[in-house]
């Protein structure tokens, strides 16, 4: 599995937190540093049945900045996901992508239950 994480994040390790006691072995990368490809993006939002919105961190600082609001309902989805790629302050976080093709974003331990 890989888990793209901020370090700073407190959900992110709670979520880290989750799969060490749980005993699952994942790859720990910063999404600030290394974002998901556009692939795992795109394995993600199949995940979430084309809700682009899902991927965004809607709370962010830079998601307010740029407007997306009002920007992300026009925008195409390979312009959605290439801006995510190159900016994983945009992006949702905890983002979990299993060795199945199957990934979650945000952190609820009872869906991170269900989801592994």
């Amino acid at each position: 599995m890989k888990l793209y994480q901020y370090p700073k994040c407190s959900t992110c390790r709670k979520a880290t937190k989750f799969l060490n006691e749980n005993g699952h072995k994942f790859e720990s990368i910063d999404i600030t540093q290394t974002p998901p490809t556009e692939d795992e993006l795109l394995t993600m939002l199949a995940s979430y049945d084309g809700e682009l919105r899902k991927l965004f961190n809607t709370s962010g600082v830079q998601y307010r900045e740029l407007k997306l609001k009002d920007s992300l309902p026009t925008m195409s989805q390979q312009e959605a996901i290439s801006l995510l790629a190159s900016n994983g302050k945009l992006i949702k976080r905890p983002f979990l992508l299993d060795n199945n093709g199957r990934g979650i974003v945000g952190y609820k331990q009872e869906a991170w239950e269900a989801f592994i």
